[in-house]
C-alpha cells in the first residue's frame, strides 16, 4: 500500500519539476530580447532590426506547433516521457543556438527549441492536475505556472551579469542548463499520472489516439473551439498589453520611469491574480472564476482610459494585471479540469497552440493602433472589447457530461495505481 506521505512526495516531485521547467521554458523564450542588442552590434552578422525581429518569432511559431503537436502525443505515450521529451529537446536546441554560426541557424534553432517550449506547459499541467489533490488542483497549478515570470526575471537578471562580458551565446548556452539538470532529475523523480498508468494498463502505447477523436465530435468540438476563443483572446491581453502599456502611458504624458512601473505593478496584478482566481476556482469552479476575470479585465481597461488620478490608475493597472495574465492561469486550470484524462493533454495543446495566435496579434494590433495614432483611450477600449469577447466564450463552454477516468478507484486498487505511477519506470 502506499502511504499518504509517499503520495506527497510525488505531488511535490511533480510541482517542483514543472515550475523548474517552466521557469526555463519562460527563460528561453523571453531570453532572445535581451540578446537583441549585442546581435545587432554583432559585426559578422549584420543584421537589421527586421532580421532580429523576424528570428525572434521564429520560436513562438514553433511553440504554436510544438503545444498542438505534444497534447495528443502526450495522451497516448504518457505525461511524463513526454515532459522529460521536451526538456531534453529544447535544451539540446539551445544549446546550438548558442553555438550558431550563421543568422540562418540560430533562427532555425530557435524554431526547433519553440517545439519544446510549447510542449512543456500542456503536459506539465495535466501531469500536475493529475496528481494533486482535487480540492486544490486549480492553487497548486497556479503555484507551478508561476515559474513562467520566475523565468521572465530569471532572463533579465542573467542579461545584466553577463550579457555585457560574456555576449548574447553565454545566455543562449544557460537556457541548456536542464539537459544537465532537470533532465536527470526528472528521470529519478518524476511520477507519471495515476489515471494515465490504469487506464493503458495492458493497452499497447501504440493505439491510436481516441482523445483526438472525441475531441472533434459534436458537442466537445464546440467547447473545444469555445476554448480557443477563450485563450486567443487571453494571450492577445497578456502579450499586447505587456508589449504596449509603457509606450501607451508615456503618450499618455507620464515619464518614462512610471511608465515602466505601470509595466511592473501589471505583473505583480498578474502574480497575485494567477494565486488567488485559482485559489477561487477551487471553492466555486472555474468557469465563472474566468468568466470574471475577463469582466474584470472589461471594467479596469475601460476605467484606465478616463482621467483619473495616478494613484487610482495603479491600482486599476494591478486589476488589469490580474485580469488578464493572472486569468491565464485559471484558464489553464479551467481546460485541464473540463476533460477527462483521455482527452486532458490533447484539449490543452489544441487550445493553447492555436489560441498562442492571440500572442501574435496582441502586439501586432497595438502597434497598428499606435501607428494610425490611436491614444491610451482608444488601445485599451480595443483590448477591453477582446475582453468581453473572451468573458462570453469562457461562459458559453458546455458544461462537461463527467470524467470518469478522472475518478480513481478506491482502496487496494487505488494504492495500485498510485504506486505504479510514482514509480519511475512507469
Amino acid at each position: 500500500m502506499t502511504t499518504p506521505s509517499v503520495q506527497r512526495r510525488s505531488v511535490v516531485a511533480a510541482v517542483t519539476l514543472g515550475f523548474a521547467a517552466i521557469v526555463f521554458d519562460g527563460y528561453d523564450l523571453i531570453v532572445y530580447g535581451s540578446a537583441v542588442p549585442k546581435l545587432l552590434e554583432y559585426q559578422a552578422w549584420n543584421l537589421t532590426p527586421t532580421q532580429a525581429g523576424a528570428i525572434g518569432s521564429y520560436a513562438l511559431v514553433g511553440a504554436i506547433i510544438g503545444a498542438v503537436m505534444t497534447g495528443p502525443l502526450t495522451d497516448l505515450f504518457g505525461r511524463r516521457r513526454l515532459f522529460i521529451a521536451s526538456l531534453v529537446w529544447f535544451s539540446a536546441m539551445m544549446l546550438l543556438s548558442a553555438f550558431a554560426p550563421n543568422p540562418w541557424w540560430l533562427g532555425a534553432t530557435r524554431f526547433l527549441a519553440g517545439l519544446g517550449f510549447g510542449g512543456i506547459p500542456p503536459t506539465a499541467v495535466a501531469l500536475v492536475i493529475e496528481v494533486a489533490p482535487v480540492s486544490r488542483r486549480h492553487l497548486i497549478n497556479a503555484l507551478m505556472l508561476c515559474g513562467f515570470p520566475a523565468g521572465g526575471v530569471l532572463a533579465a537578471v542573467t542579461a545584466l551579469l553577463f550579457l555585457e562580458p560574456l555576449g548574447f551565446r553565454a545566455l543562449f548556452a544557460f537556457g541548456a542548463l536542464p539537459l544537465v539538470t532537470l533532465v536527470p532529475l526528472s528521470l529519478w523523480l518524476l511520477p507519471e499520472s495515476p489515471n494515465f498508468v490504469r487506464r493503458t494498463r495492458g493497452v499497447p502505447r501504440t493505439s491510436p489516439p481516441s482523445g483526438l477523436r472525441t475531441l472533434l465530435s459534436r458537442r466537445t468540438a464546440v467547447a473545444l473551439a469555445l476554448f480557443i476563443v477563450t485563450n486567443f483572446c487571453s494571450f492577445l491581453l497578456v502579450f499586447g498589453l505587456n508589449t504596449w502599456l509603457p509606450q501607451l502611458m508615456r503618450g499618455a504624458g507620464y515619464q518614462l520611469g512610471s511608465a515602466l512601473a505601470f509595466l511592473l505593478v501589471l505583473n505583480v496584478g498578474a502574480a497575485v491574480g494567477g494565486l488567488a482566481g485559482s485559489a477561487l476556482a477551487d471553492r466555486f469552479g472555474s468557469r465563472w472564476v474566468a468568466t470574471t476575470g475577463f469582466l474584470a479585465a472589461v471594467l479596469s481597461l475601460g476605467l484606465i482610459a478616463v482621467p483619473l488620478p495616478t494613484a487610482v490608475l495603479f491600482v486599476l493597472v494591478f486589476v488589469a494585471g490580474a485580469a488578464t495574465t493572472g486569468n491565464q492561469v485559471v484558464i489553464y486550470g479551467y481546460i485541464a479540469t473540463h476533460y477527462g484524462a483521455r482527452q486532458r493533454a490533447t484539449a490543452l495543446g489544441l487550445s493553447t497552440g492555436v489560441g498562442r495566435l492571440g500572442a501574435v496579434t496582441g502586439p501586432v494590433l497595438g502597434g497598428a493602433l499606435v501607428a494610425a495614432g490611436a491614444g491610451l483611450s482608444m488601445n485599451v477600449g480595443v483590448f477591453a472589447l477582446v475582453a468581453l469577447v473572451g468573458a462570453i466564450a469562457a461562459a458559453a463552454v458546455p458544461r462537461s457530461r463527467g470524467v470518469p477516468d478522472d475518478t480513481a478507484p478506491e482502496g487496494p486498487a487505488a494504492a495500485e495505481g498510485v504506486a505504479a505511477a510514482i514509480s519511475p519506470r512507469a
